[in-house]
């Protein structure tokens, strides 16, 4: 199973769902060699549940993945945290939705949930809990909670975003010492929003798993290899591209319209 952990489906936050765009980067992962994605949208994306009403419309649904057209969609979520940072939750469909649920009274940035409220939300379902991006410099998780919170996840974030503007080896330095300092695995993942970035970064498992619990496990055994792509500069590179002329395009059409 090959597998990208950070996956998004829409162009931005602000952007609607739209279905034709999202077979488009299911059909560009699976040209670029991906047979699984985590799908952590945004919590805070505007109708979160279109998503899902529209996978539970068109594609089954297998006791911890959904089935598109072969490929294997693991439900989850983005999260921010009040301290500043993003956490990954990837689980059931229905527990996902469900801490969605629970996140309503924090969806405005000055009322983000806190680091350990969510953690202790999380923890009272099956989910993997992943420190995205931890040194970006928007977001820099591990400079805003303690190294004892951190290792209430189960790991870290090794993001294509982030090797392309700091350098794949200044990147991944930094975060492998982190890992080793608070002894947690770290998984590769794009953090792609638009379909030309799949493949920069990609989770290569030994054995295919089927729901959060066999993913959870895999990764504390390390029974994967996280393999970058020869590729990631330029694949980053025009992502970012043309998601910038996207936004405009449908932020043009979306002022039209109204």
């Amino acid at each position: 199973m090959i597998i990208d952990f950070h996956s998004h489906v829409k162009i931005s936050k602000k952007s609607r769902f739209m279905p034709d765009y999202f077979r488009e980067m299911v059909a560009e992962a699976k040209q670029n060699g991906l047979t699984a994605l985590a799908l952590t949208e945004h919590f805070n994306t505007i109708r979160f549940f279109d998503i899902y009403s529209f996978l539970d419309e068109h594609y089954s649904y297998l006791d911890g993945y959904y089935d598109v057209n072969g490929l294997k969609l693991f439900p989850g979520i983005e999260v921010d945290v009040q301290e500043v940072g993003h956490i990954l939750l990837i689980g059931d469909r229905k527990e996902v939705c469900a801490v969605r649920e629970q996140l309503a009274d924090y969806i405005d940035e000055d009322q983000f949930i806190p680091f350990d409220l969510l953690m202790d939300l999380a923890e009272g379902y099956s989910l993997i809990k992943i420190g995205a991006h931890p040194y970006r410099d928007s977001t820099p998780l591990a400079q805003n909670v303690s190294r004892e919170q951190l290792k209430r996840l189960d790991a870290l974030d090794l993001n294509g975003k982030d090797l392309y503007a700091k350098g794949i080896e200044t990147c991944r330095q930094e975060l492998l010492e982190l890992a080793e300092e608070i002894d947690l695995p770290v998984v590769g993942g794009s953090d792609t929003h638009q379909y030309l970035q799949y493949g920069s970064i990609m989770n290569v498992f030994e054995q295919d798993c089927h729901n959060s619990e066999e993913l959870k496990l895999a990764i504390v055994q390390q029974k994967y290899q996280i393999k970058i792509s020869d590729q990631l500069q330029l694949k980053v590179k025009s992502a970012t591209l043309v998601k910038k002329y996207m936004k405009k395009y449908l932020q043009e059409v979306d002022t039209v319209s109204l």
